[in-house]
């Protein structure tokens, strides 16, 4: 018996002298304005797959202008997923092997559990006495916007600027003519979200700043409630927030099983329900009825309506010799 006790005693020793099981890390390449929302979904991820798998996970964040990171990771940043503002910049990593050539279609609504448009942020009182799109041009308003060519926050700006003329039935030369017009009024173009924001409210520069619908609530939260008034336009545009895979990586760590769940989980109801917490269109209809409140009514668009694709925007509007880039050094 005492053999037995002795050798199980060296059993257990040897077993608590083994190192533990590597925590499994996944790092999220995301956008600047989704910063807040995934910190409270990570935490929401973690414990439910603790829950229904029994083990740890950690989640790391990486954050900045969306196309700026699509960078990053197409040069080597070791995300498992990312999670952009824009459909291009994942195409981007589609292009280089990065992410699948598929990706699109390896989760539901074209790989975009969320969707958001752009708003106008005005100091408290409004003082300028902007109500929609038209007023941006007018002389002396400052406008604080992303630069279209390093953040989806920009192009969407952009977009939603010269379809918001095409959807009163103007031509794509007198939306060419507003956006230059807008542009001459942008005193300094941010980098990502958080930049415009910090310019806006920081800096204290410009009148007006064009921005994610979920902005909002991520100013609220920073900078306290009342610093801002929401200004609703007529119209804009529907962005798409579209995430993937990152194959690369999944493949050199083994966490693809973990990176799916995780991404997977942005469509559970808890994931919808904690972005619309986030001023962040839920795809659930249920769900985005119930944030009535949050998701005032606005005519929406498309890309699809007015440009094709993001795709074809890209190479019309944001490629180097684009429209873009001749709008604002004209404009400058």
């Amino acid at each position: 018996m005492k053999n037995i006790q002795t050798v199980l005693a060296g059993v257990l020793i040897a077993l608590a002298s083994l190192p533990a099981p590597a925590q499994t890390t996944l790092l999220n390449a995301s956008y600047d304005v989704a910063r807040e929302f995934y910190k409270d979904y990570n935490a929401a991820f973690v414990a439910q797959y603790k829950k229904t798998t029994g083990k740890d996970i950690r989640i790391d964040q990486s954050h900045g202008g969306s196309s700026a990171q699509a960078r990053a990771v197409n040069d080597g940043l070791a995300a498992d997923v990312v999670t952009m503002n824009t459909t291009t910049d994942v195409d981007f990593l589609a292009t280089s092997g990065v992410v699948a050539p598929n990706w699109s279609t390896l989760f539901p609504d074209n790989a975009a559990p969320t969707t958001s448009t752009m708003l106008f942020l005005v100091r408290r009182g409004n003082p300028k006495g902007i109500k929609d799109w038209a007023d941006l041009i007018k002389p002396g308003i400052k406008v604080i916007v992303v630069n279209p060519k390093t953040g989806g926050n920009g192009r969407m700006a952009y977009l939603a600027a010269w379809g918001q003329v095409r959807e009163k039935g103007g031509t794509d030369a007198q939306a060419q003519e507003f956006v230059s017009n807008l542009f001459k009024n942008v005193p300094i173009l941010a980098k990502g979200g958080r930049d415009a924001t910090s310019i806006f409210l920081q800096r204290n520069i410009g009148d007006v700043l064009i921005t994610f619908e979920s902005e909002v609530v991520s100013v609220n939260r920073e900078f306290g409630e009342g610093k801002v008034d929401v200004i609703h336009p007529s119209s804009s545009i529907v962005a798409e927030n579209p995430v993937a895979i990152v194959e690369r990586t999944v493949k050199q760590k083994g966490t693809r099983d973990q990176a799916k769940a995780y991404l997977d989980y942005l469509y559970s109801d808890e994931g919808q329900e904690i972005a619309a917490r986030h001023a962040i269109r839920p795809r659930n209809a249920a769900i985005l009825a119930k944030y009535k409140d949050t998701f005032k009514p606005i005519k929406l668009f498309t890309v699809k309506e007015y440009f094709g694709s993001l795709g074809e925007a890209q190479k019309v509007h944001f490629n180097d010799g684009g429209l873009f880039d001749k709008i604002y050094t004209v404009g400058k």
